[in-house]
């Protein structure tokens, strides 16, 4: 195996073991678990999964996908939810060499109509609950005779497909693993949505292996003896890593949960299951502590805590260290990157920044004529990592402009501080400019939460007579009223501490903020509504 050295600035040398060239990431599991056939790989809401169950059943969906008619390379959508049933078929597919392509169970009819064309999907697994859209879609969409296949079906409703399960226990488990490489395509992720609409985002066997081996074992530290728990689903690349690649790299205990993750819901899974290792979002760890059946901290056994998605304000890290006594680890990664590739570090979290350079990977920050900007000035984004990318799907365009070389252009603002801890300033696309100056919106949200009264907040450009001027969308919290007296005292609590011109000129009070399903604040759409 060829080793992966270190290369990027102020970070210890580091080497890790390439995988080699013939390499089946399912194959490889399954070998490093061998020893594991009794231990729980996962428990969901209805039981349980030993790692000899996960292994058998996958392989039995393998042979099941080539009775189908499934052959290597072709497309399975999974519109799943999270249940032991969505690691089986992704895994199942991965060993048969058939590509799956992991969905949003949040979407419309119109949403899986497109990815069903797009990605000229053979077959389509859906977990009953979710099954309405999915068979609306497949009426509307132009494919080539897709296969549907129901998983779990609800209770009552009437057959209109083959089960999963039942696919599952009548083929015998395949006996050998498809012959892929490490850089032959596994999966797909679609991109979030948040610009617009999504990007079939393409990524290999090597992909999964190399996120693991940069980032979980590492700066996580991972081992056979966590439990872990993601509030981010597995459709989502972060969701992904935290509940599939990481644990079972290791021989981990996953926790599952299909419904939506609301405080109580998490609080549920934390009390009752006890993991070790939790993945958020901050607007997840803002509704947490606000609500008051906040566990104490002797209920629970987190040891450590992770967030991605959007920056995690400072105030956020903060008190949730201090009531729990864990730190999270705030962090950007990307469907394009597959998981984090900036992080903060146990035992050296500086909360307001997203840390550091994962080990593995390069970042630059960079001007718009593409030349190196200096410490504490805003540029864009560029990652080089062994994880990134091959493409997005049947898009020269957009391919072309954010795979540039072994670079990856994020569309991420930042700048770097002189001790060398990142700051995240917006999207490049949410960037705005007030007064002939550049206004970063996420700097001035980080200030809003800081106030008492704030939940969430984001701000957006709005046109004041041709010129721009910034409008901050509120979500107060529960015990506080929407009023013009306190639209000021915001308005006068951003000038106390930012430069005048940063200042929202407008406070609009909502009840909540549109996201994508990964916490990402969907900005355009608030500034289709200004």
């Amino acid at each position: 195996m060829e080793a992966l050295l270190d290369k990027t600035a102020n970070q210890p040398a580091a080497t890790v073991e390439a995988p080699p060239a013939l390499f089946n990431f399912a194959a490889y599991l399954f070998r490093l678990n061998e020893t594991r056939a009794a231990k729980t790989a996962y428990i969901d809401d209805t039981g349980s999964a030993t790692y000899g169950e996960l292994e058998e059943r996958a392989r039995r969906f393998a042979s099941a996908l080539r009775t189908l008619g499934v052959h290597p390379e072709e497309r399975v959508l999974l519109v799943m939810l999270d249940t032991v049933a969505l690691p089986v078929a992704f895994l199942g597919a991965l060993y048969a060499g058939v590509v799956p392509v992991v969905a949003n169970t949040l979407l419309t009819p119109a949403d899986y109509v497109y990815m069903l064309t797009h990605s000229h999907a053979r077959a389509v697994i859906a977990s009953g609950a979710l099954l309405q859209n999915v068979t609306q879609a497949l009426e509307s969409a132009e494919h080539d005779g897709c296969q549907l296949i129901v998983s779990q079906p609800c209770e009552g409703e009437p057959l209109l497909a083959p089960l999963l399960e039942e696919l599952i226990d009548a083929a015998a488990p395949a006996t050998k693993a498809a012959a892929t490489g490490c850089d032959d395509i596994a999966f797909w992720l679609y991109s979030s949505g948040s610009t617009g609409k999504p990007k079939g985002t393409v990524h290999t066997h090597a992909n999964l292996y190399w996120t693991a081996e940069l980032y979980a074992k590492p700066i996580l530290g991972i081992t056979e003896s966590d439990v872990v728990f993601s509030a981010a689903k597995l459709f989502f690349a972060y969701g992904l890593g935290n509940g599939l690649t990481f644990p079972l790299s290791v021989g981990a205990t996953a926790i599952l949960m299909a419904e939506r993750p609301t405080a109580d819901a998490i609080f549920t899974r934390l009390v009752k299951h006890r993991p070790t290792v939790f993945y958020g979002v901050p607007t997840l760890y803002a509704n947490m502590l606000v609500s008051p059946n906040l566990p104490a901290r002797a209920d629970v056994a987190i040891r450590i805590c992770t967030s991605a998605g959007e920056a995690l304000p400072r105030e956020i890290g903060e008190r949730f260290t201090a009531h729990f006594g864990c730190e999270i680890l705030d962090g950007i990664g990307s469907t394009e990157m597959l998981h984090i590739f900036l992080s903060n570090r146990a035992g050296a979290v500086e909360y307001g920044t997203t840390g550091r350079p994962v080990p593995g990977y390069e970042v630059e920050l960079r001007d718009d004529a593409g030349n190196a900007v200096a410490d504490g000035e805003v540029g864009d984004l560029y990652i080089k990592g062994p994880s990134a990318a091959v493409m997005y799907w049947n898009n020269r365009e957009k391919t072309r402009a954010t795979f540039l070389g072994e670079w990856i252009r994020s569309g991420d603002k930042y700048c770097r501080l002189a001790n060398g801890c990142y700051v995240y300033a917006g999207r490049s696309d949410d960037m705005l400019k007030v007064s002939g100056q550049y206004v970063s919106p996420v700097e001035v949200e980080m200030v809003l939460v800081q106030h008492d009264a704030v939940l969430e907040a984001a701000v957006v450009g709005v046109d004041h007579g041709g010129l721009v001027k910034t409008r901050a969308f509120v979500v107060l919290k529960r015990e506080f009223a929407a009023s013009e007296i306190l639209a000021d005292e915001l308005k006068a609590f951003v000038k106390d501490r930012l430069a005048p011109h940063k200042y929202p000129r407008d406070i609009v009070f909502v009840d909540d903020l549109p996201k994508t399903a990964t916490g990402k604040i969907q900005r355009f759409k608030l500034r289709e509504q200004s």
